[in-house]
C-alpha cells in the first residue's frame, strides 16, 4: 500500500486525497487551518494541524518514508516553495507542486519539485479540446506534445481495420484500444475491424487530432 503527505488542503487537495482513498492508499494530510482539515478527516489515514514552513515541524513527519509528497497550498506561493524546497532538503522521495504560472513553475522545480500540477491550466486546456472538436469526447495530457484522446469512428473507417487503414503512418496516431458501451478494451492486433458506433482511444498530438475530428 503506498503512502503519501499531502500538504495543503484546497480544492486540489481536498480531491487528490479522496482519490487516493478510493485507490486504498494511506495519505497524511496537514494544513495550518483547522477547520479544512475537518472535510478530509474520512478520507485521510491521518491529519495534523500545522505550519509546514516550520523546518523542525517538515522533519517531524520523516518525509523520506513517503511515496511521494504533494504540495498544494493555496494562493501562497512563498509558502510552497519553502515547503517544497525543505522537502527536497529532508530528502523526500518524489515532490509534486500545484503551480498557477510557468514562473512559478520554473522556481519550483529549481528548488526542488520533480513535477508541476497545473490544476486550472490543466483542467482549461482539456476542456477546451474537448468541447472545440467534433468527434472528440475526452483527453488527457501525458507530456506537453502528447495526449491520450477519445474520438469517434468515423463512417469511412467502418468496417475496415487499423493494416487496411495505414493509420499509424496516415494519421500520426497510434490506437490504444477501442470503447462501446462505456467498456474499454485494448487493441492488440492490426487486423482489429472498427465499428462506426464505436469509440477509439488514440494516442498523439493535438495537430495529429484535428486532422480526424474537425
Amino acid at each position: 500500500m503506498k503512502n503519501f503527505l499531502v500538504i495543503g488542503v484546497g480544492s486540489f487537495g481536498y480531491h487528490l486525497v479522496k482519490y487516493l482513498w478510493e485507490q486504498d492508499c494511506e495519505t497524511l494530510v496537514v494544513d495550518k487551518d483547522e477547520s479544512k482539515l475537518e472535510s478530509i478527516l474520512s478520507y485521510a489515514t491521518s491529519a495534523k494541524i500545522a505550519d509546514c514552513t516550520n523546518s523542525d515541524v517538515l522533519a517531524s513527519f520523516d518525509v523520506e518514508s513517503f511515496d511521494a509528497c504533494f504540495v498544494c497550498v493555496d494562493s501562497d506561493f512563498v509558502a510552497a516553495l519553502e515547503i517544497t524546497c525543505l522537502l527536497k532538503d529532508l530528502g523526500a522521495k518524489l515532490i509534486y507542486s500545484c503551480a498557477d504560472h510557468d514562473i512559478q513553475a520554473r522556481l519550483l522545480s529549481r528548488n526542488g519539485a520533480d513535477h508541476i500540477i497545473y490544476p486550472e491550466k490543466d483542467i482549461a486546456r482539456r476542456m477546451a479540446l474537448n468541447v472545440s472538436k467534433d468527434g472528440l469526447f475526452d483527453s488527457f495530457e501525458l507530456s506537453d506534445d502528447y495526449f491520450v484522446f477519445e474520438i469517434a469512428v468515423r463512417p469511412e473507417w467502418s468496417g475496415k481495420n487499423l493494416r487496411e487503414l495505414d493509420f499509424r503512418k496516415r494519421y500520426s496516431l497510434n490506437v490504444l484500444a477501442v470503447k462501446e458501451n462505456d467498456i474499454v478494451s485494448p487493441i492488440n492486433s492490426p487486423d482489429h475491424v472498427f465499428s462506426e458506433n464505436s469509440h477509439i482511444l488514440v494516442m498523439g498530438t493535438e495537430e495529429s487530432v484535428a486532422k480526424v475530428t474537425d
